[in-house]
Protein backbone atom coordinates (compact mmCIF):
# COMPACT_ATOMS: atom_id res chain seq x y z
CA UNK A 1 0.00 0.00 0.00
CA UNK A 2 2.51 2.56 1.13
CA UNK A 3 6.27 1.62 0.12
CA UNK A 4 9.04 4.33 0.91
CA UNK A 5 12.67 3.72 0.04
CA UNK A 6 15.54 6.09 0.92
CA UNK A 7 13.97 9.19 2.08
CA UNK A 8 16.17 11.52 2.91
CA UNK A 9 14.92 15.25 4.16
CA UNK A 10 16.78 18.20 5.19
CA UNK A 11 16.28 21.49 5.75
CA UNK A 12 19.23 23.48 5.13
CA UNK A 13 22.32 21.96 6.44
CA UNK A 14 20.00 19.91 9.13
CA UNK A 15 19.51 16.60 7.91
CA UNK A 16 15.43 15.68 8.95
CA UNK A 17 15.14 12.19 7.61
CA UNK A 18 18.25 10.10 6.75
CA UNK A 19 17.80 7.22 3.88
CA UNK A 20 14.31 5.96 5.62
CA UNK A 21 12.76 2.85 4.07
CA UNK A 22 8.96 1.72 5.37
CA UNK A 23 6.32 -0.91 4.23
CA UNK A 24 2.86 -0.65 5.27
CA UNK A 25 0.85 -3.26 3.98
CA UNK A 26 -3.15 -3.44 2.97
CA UNK A 27 -5.58 -3.32 6.39
CA UNK A 28 -1.93 -2.76 8.63
CA UNK A 29 -2.22 0.02 11.61
CA UNK A 30 0.81 1.58 11.75
CA UNK A 31 1.41 3.80 14.70
CA UNK A 32 4.51 6.85 13.83
CA UNK A 33 5.83 7.53 17.25
CA UNK A 34 9.13 9.72 17.40
CA UNK A 35 9.93 12.15 20.22
CA UNK A 36 9.47 16.01 19.83
CA UNK A 37 11.14 17.12 16.75
CA UNK A 38 12.00 13.41 15.15
CA UNK A 39 10.80 14.70 12.07
CA UNK A 40 7.34 13.10 12.19
CA UNK A 41 5.69 15.76 10.26
CA UNK A 42 8.35 16.31 7.69
CA UNK A 43 7.68 12.40 7.43
CA UNK A 44 4.03 12.84 7.01
CA UNK A 45 4.48 16.11 4.72
CA UNK A 46 6.78 13.77 2.43
CA UNK A 47 3.86 11.38 1.96
CA UNK A 48 1.19 13.58 1.70
CA UNK A 49 3.22 15.54 -1.89
CA UNK A 50 3.14 18.78 0.57
CA UNK A 51 7.08 18.92 0.62
CA UNK A 52 9.39 17.89 -2.04
CA UNK A 53 11.32 15.23 -1.58
CA UNK A 54 14.87 15.76 -1.75
CA UNK A 55 15.82 12.31 -2.36
CA UNK A 56 14.15 8.44 -2.47
CA UNK A 57 11.14 7.46 -3.35
CA UNK A 58 7.71 7.08 -2.48
CA UNK A 59 5.05 4.52 -3.37
CA UNK A 60 1.56 4.42 -2.98
CA UNK A 61 -0.37 1.77 -4.26
CA UNK A 62 2.50 1.30 -6.64
CA UNK A 63 2.33 4.99 -7.78
CA UNK A 64 5.05 7.41 -7.50
CA UNK A 65 4.64 10.39 -6.05
CA UNK A 66 6.96 11.88 -8.05
CA UNK A 67 5.42 10.89 -11.15
CA UNK A 68 1.87 11.24 -11.12
CA UNK A 69 -0.85 12.95 -8.51
CA UNK A 70 -3.04 10.13 -9.25
CA UNK A 71 -2.43 8.50 -6.16
CA UNK A 72 -3.68 11.32 -3.68
CA UNK A 73 -7.31 9.97 -4.26
CA UNK A 74 -6.54 7.03 -2.52
CA UNK A 75 -5.12 8.82 0.44
CA UNK A 76 -7.41 10.97 3.12
CA UNK A 77 -5.74 12.99 5.54
CA UNK A 78 -6.92 14.00 9.07
CA UNK A 79 -4.83 16.59 10.35
CA UNK A 80 -4.45 17.47 14.35
CA UNK A 81 -6.80 20.61 13.99
CA UNK A 82 -9.43 20.54 11.46
CA UNK A 83 -10.76 23.64 10.08
CA UNK A 84 -14.41 23.52 10.80
CA UNK A 85 -16.87 25.91 10.23
CA UNK A 86 -18.55 26.76 13.71
CA UNK A 87 -21.76 28.24 12.52
CA UNK A 88 -22.68 25.39 10.32
CA UNK A 89 -24.26 22.29 11.72
CA UNK A 90 -22.62 18.63 11.35
CA UNK A 91 -24.49 17.82 8.40
CA UNK A 92 -23.75 21.75 6.46
CA UNK A 93 -19.77 20.79 7.05
CA UNK A 94 -19.74 17.55 5.63
CA UNK A 95 -21.99 18.87 2.73
CA UNK A 96 -19.28 21.78 1.96
CA UNK A 97 -16.43 19.67 2.05
CA UNK A 98 -17.78 16.82 0.04
CA UNK A 99 -18.64 19.64 -2.28
CA UNK A 100 -15.45 21.22 -2.40
CA UNK A 101 -13.78 17.50 -3.11
CA UNK A 102 -16.24 16.29 -5.70
CA UNK A 103 -18.29 19.18 -6.58
CA UNK A 104 -21.46 16.64 -5.58
CA UNK A 105 -22.87 15.43 -2.35
CA UNK A 106 -24.48 11.62 -1.94
CA UNK A 107 -26.99 11.88 1.05
CA UNK A 108 -26.63 8.22 1.75
CA UNK A 109 -22.93 8.05 2.00
CA UNK A 110 -23.21 11.42 4.57
CA UNK A 111 -25.34 9.17 6.47
CA UNK A 112 -23.64 6.20 6.71
CA UNK A 113 -20.35 8.06 7.67
CA UNK A 114 -22.15 10.49 10.46
CA UNK A 115 -23.86 7.30 11.69
CA UNK A 116 -20.31 4.97 11.65
CA UNK A 117 -18.73 8.37 14.02
CA UNK A 118 -21.96 8.53 16.05
CA UNK A 119 -23.25 12.10 14.60
CA UNK A 120 -26.18 11.51 12.76
CA UNK A 121 -28.40 12.73 15.87
CA UNK A 122 -26.69 15.94 16.38
CA UNK A 123 -26.33 16.47 12.37
CA UNK A 124 -28.53 19.45 12.81
CA UNK A 125 -26.32 21.02 15.75
CA UNK A 126 -24.06 23.89 14.74
CA UNK A 127 -20.53 22.51 15.55
CA UNK A 128 -20.09 25.87 18.20
CA UNK A 129 -22.00 23.70 20.41
CA UNK A 130 -19.91 20.18 19.59
CA UNK A 131 -17.43 18.95 22.23
CA UNK A 132 -13.73 18.87 21.46
CA UNK A 133 -14.13 14.68 20.96
CA UNK A 134 -17.40 15.90 18.59
CA UNK A 135 -15.55 17.52 16.72
CA UNK A 136 -12.52 15.23 16.51
CA UNK A 137 -15.36 12.81 15.05
CA UNK A 138 -17.22 15.01 12.17
CA UNK A 139 -13.40 15.48 10.70
CA UNK A 140 -12.90 12.06 11.33
CA UNK A 141 -16.31 12.19 9.22
CA UNK A 142 -15.56 14.03 6.63
CA UNK A 143 -12.11 12.48 5.95
CA UNK A 144 -14.09 8.95 5.54
CA UNK A 145 -16.12 10.56 3.06
CA UNK A 146 -13.45 10.45 0.67
CA UNK A 147 -13.84 6.56 0.72
CA UNK A 148 -9.68 6.43 0.58
CA UNK A 149 -8.42 2.95 1.24
CA UNK A 150 -5.83 4.77 3.36
CA UNK A 151 -5.86 6.91 6.25
CA UNK A 152 -3.08 9.50 7.32
CA UNK A 153 -4.14 10.16 10.95
CA UNK A 154 -2.24 12.98 12.99
CA UNK A 155 -2.57 12.99 16.73
CA UNK A 156 -6.35 12.03 16.16
CA UNK A 157 -7.13 12.02 19.89
CA UNK A 158 -4.62 15.13 20.89
CA UNK A 159 -6.30 17.04 23.27
CA UNK A 160 -9.53 14.96 24.10
CA UNK A 161 -11.04 13.85 27.07
CA UNK A 162 -10.95 10.23 28.04
CA UNK A 163 -14.47 9.88 27.08
CA UNK A 164 -13.64 11.23 23.83
CA UNK A 165 -10.65 9.26 22.98
CA UNK A 166 -12.78 6.22 23.72
CA UNK A 167 -15.07 7.09 21.15
CA UNK A 168 -12.69 7.68 18.42
CA UNK A 169 -10.44 4.14 19.29
CA UNK A 170 -13.93 2.62 18.75
CA UNK A 171 -14.27 4.25 15.39
CA UNK A 172 -11.11 3.45 14.14
CA UNK A 173 -11.36 -0.15 15.33
CA UNK A 174 -14.33 -0.50 13.34
CA UNK A 175 -12.17 0.70 10.56
CA UNK A 176 -10.53 -3.06 9.32
CA UNK A 177 -10.87 -2.39 5.78
CA UNK A 178 -8.51 0.79 5.54
CA UNK A 179 -4.68 0.52 6.24
CA UNK A 180 -3.89 3.36 8.54
CA UNK A 181 -0.76 5.78 9.66
CA UNK A 182 -1.42 7.35 12.46
CA UNK A 183 1.08 9.71 14.44
CA UNK A 184 0.50 9.14 18.44
CA UNK A 185 2.11 9.24 21.52
CA UNK A 186 -0.31 7.62 23.69
CA UNK A 187 1.16 4.03 24.66
CA UNK A 188 -2.26 2.48 25.66
CA UNK A 189 -3.85 3.85 22.55
CA UNK A 190 -1.39 2.06 19.76
CA UNK A 191 -1.16 -1.08 21.76
CA UNK A 192 -5.61 -0.96 21.52
CA UNK A 193 -5.79 -0.38 18.10
CA UNK A 194 -2.24 -0.41 16.23
CA UNK A 195 -1.06 -3.31 14.47
CA UNK A 196 2.71 -1.95 13.85
CA UNK A 197 5.13 0.53 14.68
CA UNK A 198 7.18 2.99 13.08
CA UNK A 199 9.31 4.21 15.67
CA UNK A 200 11.57 7.71 14.45
CA UNK A 201 14.30 8.76 16.01
CA UNK A 202 17.65 10.27 15.18
CA UNK A 203 16.18 10.77 11.41
CA UNK A 204 16.42 6.80 10.87
CA UNK A 205 12.80 4.78 10.92
CA UNK A 206 12.63 1.31 12.26
CA UNK A 207 9.24 -0.65 12.00
CA UNK A 208 7.76 -3.31 14.46
CA UNK A 209 5.30 -5.01 15.73
CA UNK A 210 3.41 -3.42 18.42
CA UNK A 211 4.53 -6.27 20.96
CA UNK A 212 8.43 -6.04 19.73
CA UNK A 213 7.98 -2.42 19.94
CA UNK A 214 7.05 -2.55 23.73
CA UNK A 215 9.71 -5.25 24.36
CA UNK A 216 12.67 -2.95 23.26
CA UNK A 217 11.74 0.73 23.44
CA UNK A 218 10.41 3.09 26.03
CA UNK A 219 7.61 5.29 25.51
CA UNK A 220 8.22 7.24 27.88
CA UNK A 221 8.39 10.71 26.87
CA UNK A 222 7.64 10.29 23.44
CA UNK A 223 5.71 13.35 21.81
CA UNK A 224 4.50 14.98 19.00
Amino acid sequence: MINVSGLTQSYGNKEILNDISLSIEKNEVCALVGRNGAGKSTFINSLLGLIQISKGEILVNGKSRKKTKRWKNEIAYLPEKFMLYPALTGYENITFFAQAGTGKTDPVKIEQVLTSVGLWEDRNRAVKGYSKGMLQRLGLAITLYQDANILILDEPTSGIDPMGRKEILEVLQSLTDKTILLSSHHLDEIKKICTHVAFLENGKMKKYTVDDFLKTQDLGGAEK
